[in-house]
């Protein structure tokens, strides 16, 4: 059976749902996170309230698709009772002294795609370098290849392979770029797929267009290969995409040997003004001038930043005292896969008070793993995050890098009803036991998406 089949989630007759029996219950609640703030996770200590199975324990209301109430059990029962929502309306779901937090968000993935890349490994170890490989046709080229092949079936089906997989791991929204067509009739089949797939659900999935993922081999032989790939993306493919409607963001790689910054900006104010929302590549292998030139336009997210400049970090702290702060979403895993030496400066970025999301990465040659727990795991370890710290970074912040900071990444009144049951009673733990299988139940909606057999 798919695990991604909602198999009912409450009793028949019941359009509630609570949620009870927690060790914590992790809010996220009052927005943002960034500075000392990061690691503030709202926690609500059954201990320190009661304790469990106690009138003062910490529950969650969910009516319909929306969280109702938040907090002590006997204060939101009363409330729901005095709202008109009868107790006996609601299914129960018991946490069993685990931790419930909200529902995770990747905002960072490169979900669709054909082929695998696993030789590249051994390259690497051999001393070749990320644009090196990238130089000799390999790396994005060779998934551009392989994809260019794939029909919507093998896509839909990889899709759905790696998202049965994503939902167990707690993740119930995922961002899902394009960038493995780099021409317009398989930039829109990816969109298009990565579409209907969150349509089909239970992952929610915003897609990105990447056109600007590297110049394809049609035009690497010609003396202005780059900038006549930038013309197509600008005259033909952005115009098709937007016609087509299923991208909500543009993002480009921004990155030395790839697409410069003045390149990327051309892209990128072309896309807002036909309704697509900017975000970046920047700054993963060498400073490119990517972070200052997301806080220029205002983009939602500037993504890596493991080589980001002094310069790029001032811009991002700028930013982050305005009306559109970037969220700077780091992508740990990669650094790792790479076998590199160095990671982006998190603690920096966090003293300099620039809000930081983590994302997978998720992708056929740099960053193969769909487990953001994981993730998480490596956040602490290499980033020297707290544990509470990454976990603002994949629910409240995860959802601002997404434009959804009001929708969804904390569990408070009016926000959907995605929350996640895991099989431990500290949320402390769920970065400390590295790459386990915690997830008890997964909650999308208000319906339960998943439960561990």
């Amino acid at each position: 059976m798919s695990l991604r089949l909602i198999p009912g989630g409450r009793p028949r007759d019941a359009e509630g749902l609570l949620v009870t029996g927690a060790s914590e219950v992790v809010t996220m609640a009052g927005g943002l996170r960034a500075g000392a703030r990061q690691a503030d996770a709202g926690i609500l200590d059954a201990a320190a309230m009661g304790g469990l199975g106690t009138a003062g324990a910490p529950i969650v209301a969910c009516w319909g698709e929306r969280i109702v109430a938040v907090g002590p059990r006997d204060a939101v029962e009363q409330r729901l009772e005095a709202e008109g929502l009868p107790l006996e309306r609601f299914g129960r779901l018991d946490a069993g002294g685990g931790v419930v937090t909200p529902g995770l968000i990747d905002p960072h993935t490169h979900l669709l795609f054909a082929g695998t890349r696993e030789h590249e490994v051994s390259l690497r170890q051999a001393g070749a370098g990320y644009l090196e490989i990238l130089a000799a046709g390999g790396g994005i080229l060779a998934t551009v290849a392989a994809t260019r092949a794939a029909s919507a079936e093998k896509l839909a089906r990889h899709g759905r392979r790696w998202l049965d997989e994503i939902l167990t791991h707690g993740v119930t929204t995922i961002e899902a770029k394009s960038g493995y067509g780099l021409d317009l009739a398989t930039e829109l089949r990816l969109l298009e797929v990565a579409f209907q797939l969150g349509r089909e659900g239970p992952i929610d999935i915003l897609p990105t267009y990447l056109g600007a993922h590297a110049v394809p081999p049609e035009f690497r032989s010609r003396p202005d290969g780059s900038e006549a790939y930038v013309r197509s993306i600008l005259e033909e493919q952005l115009p098709g995409v937007a016609a087509q409607g299923r991208a909500r963001f543009c993002d480009v790689f921004c990155e030395e040997g790839v697409f410069g910054a003045d390149e990327c900006r051309r892209i990128l104010e072309a896309a807002d003004k036909l309704g697509m929302a900017p975000r970046l590549h920047a700054d993963e292998l060498a400073p490119s001038g990517g972070a200052e030139l997301a806080a220029e336009v205002g983009a939602v997210s500037a993504d890596h930043l493991a080589a980001i400049s002094d310069q790029g970090i001032a811009a991002l702290a700028a930013a982050a005292t305005g009306e559109r702060p970037v969220v700077a979403t780091l992508l740990p895993a990669t650094s790792l896969f790479l076998m590199s030496d160095h990671y982006a400066p998190a603690r920096r970025l966090i003293d300099e008070g620039i809000p930081l999301a983590l994302g997978t990465d998720f992708n056929p040659g740099t960053s193969p793993t769909p487990n953001l727990p994981l993730v998480m795991a490596v956040g602490c370890l290499e980033l020297k995050l707290s544990p509470a710290e990454a976990l603002s970074a994949v629910t409240i912040n995860a959802a601002h890098a997404l434009g959804l900071g009001d929708e969804i990444g904390s569990l408070e009144l009016g926000r959907q009803a995605d929350l996640v049951v895991w099989g431990v009673p500290e949320a402390a733990q769920i970065p400390y036991w590295m790459g386990a299988d915690l997830v008890r139940t997964v909650v999308k909606r208000g319906r339960i998406a998943f439960e561990h057999a």
